[in-house]
């Protein structure tokens, strides 16, 4: 199986314990991968990765929710596979591993007012408001998401 070095750096900064690039790849180099200090740094570049402060006040390194967002909102559309809905509930399901930044982003803008999701790893359920036709929901989600 192939590793996605992408997101093994996320994954090490999302432990919270990742204070330098140096640490990055010795995590990384624990996961079989072999990889530069200089290939974390432009991947932390990629990702968005901002140095900040853990509860102990130990610098590290977290994922800048503007970036994430902000790369969530570009690419979203890729990140979908399809929309299905019944009378009660959407279903949308997404490439492997992103159903969950898609569901923020849901959460956050609430496309045809939705009350809520639950996100596995490539499925999403909606919630849709009361009062208003689920197939209207899933309009205002594919407007949201530029038409998908």
């Amino acid at each position: 199986m192939r590793i996605d070095v992408t997101q093994a750096v996320k994954e090490a900064i999302d432990s919270g314990k990742a204070s330098t690039q140096e640490e990055i790849r010795l995590a990384l180099e624990k996961r079989g991968l072999e990889i530069t200090q200089s290939t974390v740094s432009r991947i932390l570049k990629k990702v968005g990765a901002i140095k900040s402060f853990d509860q102990q006040g130990r610098s590290v390194y977290r994922l800048d929710p503007l970036m994430v967002e902000s790369a969530v909102e570009s690419s979203l559309q890729n990140l979908l596979v399809s929309i299905d809905y019944n009378d009660y509930l959407v279903v949308i399901k997404t490439t492997p591993g992103s159903a969950s930044l898609v569901a923020r982003y849901l959460d956050h803008h609430k496309p045809g007012k939705i009350l809520g999701t639950i996100a596995g790893d490539d499925t999403i359920f909606v919630a849709p408001p009361a009062g208003l036709t689920v197939k209207k929901v899933v309009q205002e989600i594919n407007r949201s998401i530029g038409g998908h």
